[in-house]
C-alpha cells in the first residue's frame, strides 16, 4: 500500500483516480469514451457471482447441506422473503434478478478491500499504466445498473397494466384525470422516473467513491511516512496500520450494506411498477 516514490501526493491521487479508457475525457459528456477497467472488472465479478451460485446449486442435496449450500440457500431465502413482501405479482424473474444484483454488487464492492496499490502494480507489469479496478466507484457503472432497473420498471409497467393503462396512469396520476392536469401529471411522473434512476446510481457511486478515497489517503499516510522524520514517520506508519485495519473492517459493513440497499430499492421500484397510484 505504499505510495510510489516518484509521485507527489497529488499526483498519486490523480494517477489512482484515472481510468484505463479508450480516450481522454473532456469537460463535456463524451459517450465515445469507454472505461475498460470498469467493463472488465464488472463483467468478471458478474461471471464470478453466477459461477458461485451455480456451484452452490450444483452441489445441492436433499440431505445435510454443506456450508456453501447452506449459505446460498440462506441468501436465496432472504431475497425471496423480501420480494414476497414488496412485489405483489409474478416474481419468477424479479427475485432472481434481485439476487443477481445483490451478489454482483457485493463482489464489485469487495474489490475495494484489496490493497489499493496491488492491482495497479500488477497491471503495470503488463504495461498498463492506469487502472481503477472498483467498478462501483465509476458513475458509468452504477448508473448503468440503475438504467437497467429503469428498463425493467417500464417493462413491468407495460406488462402488468397494458399500454393503455400505463399511459393513462402516466397522465392521470397523482393529481387526477382532468385534462388540465395531464401536463403536470406527465411531468411529475417523468421526473420521478429520472430521480429514481439517478438516485439509485448516485447512492452506490457516492458511498464507494468516498470509501475508495479514504483508502488512498490511508495509503499515502504510510507511503510518505519517512518525509515526516523519524518520530513523525513512526507515528505515521502506526497510524497507517491502525487506520487501515479499522477502515477495512468498517468497510466490510459498507460493502454489504450498499449491496443490500441496491437490492431492496430494485425490489421496491419493480414492486411500484406492479402497483397503481
Amino acid at each position: 500500500m505504499a505510495a510510489e516514490q516518484a509521485l507527489s501526493p497529488t499526483e498519486y491521487m490523480v494517477h489512482h483516480l484515472t481510468h484505463n479508457s479508450s480516450g481522454k475525457m473532456s469537460s463535456i459528456i463524451d459517450f465515445s469514451v469507454i472505461n475498460y477497467d470498469t467493463l472488465v472488472f464488472s463483467i468478471a465479478m458478474l461471471v464470478l457471482g453466477i459461477f458461485l451460485l451455480w456451484k452452490g446449486a450444483k452441489k445441492a442435496t436433499s440431505g445435510v447441506p454443506g456450508k456453501w449450500q447452506c449459505a446460498v440457500e440462506m441468501l436465496i431465502d432472504m431475497v425471496e422473503e423480501q420480494s414476497k413482501q414488496i412485489v405483489h405479482g409474478d416474481r419468477t424473474f424479479i427475485a432472481p434478478a434481485a439476487l443477481t444484483v445483490f451478489v454482483w454488487v457485493v463482489l464489485m464492492n469487495a474489490i475495494d478491500l484489496i490493497p489499493v496499490d496491488l492491482l495497479p502494480w500488477v497491471a503495470s507489469l503488463f504495461g498498463v499504466h492506469y487502472l481503477r479496478p472498483l467498478p462501483t466507484a465509476d458513475l458509468n457503472g452504477t448508473v448503468g445498473i440503475s438504467v437497467s432497473v429503469l428498463i425493467l420498471c417500464l417493462y413491468y409497467g407495460l406488462k402488468v397494466k397494458g399500454a393503455g393503462g400505463f399511459v393513462h396512469e402516466l397522465f392521470s396520476a397523482p393529481f387526477g384525470n382532468h385534462f388540465l392536469l395531464w401536463p403536470f401529471n406527465f411531468a411529475l411522473n417523468i421526473v420521478e422516473y429520472i430521480a429514481k434512476t439517478v438516485s439509485l446510481g448516485m447512492r452506490l457511486f457516492g458511498n464507494m467513491y468516498a470509501g475508495e478515497l479514504v483508502f488512498f489517503l490511508i495509503a499515502l499516510l504510510g507511503g510518505y511516512a519517512m518525509s515526516f522524520g523519524i518520530f513523525g514517520g513512526s507515528a505515521s506508519v502506526f497510524g497507517h496500520v491502525v487506520a487501515g485495519l479499522c477502515w477495512w473492517l468498517f468497510h466490510i459493513l459498507i460493502v454489504l450494506l450498499q449491496a443490500f440497499i441496491m437490492m431492496m430499492l430494485t425490489l421496491v421500484y419493480l414492486g411500484q411498477a406492479h402497483d397503481g397510484h
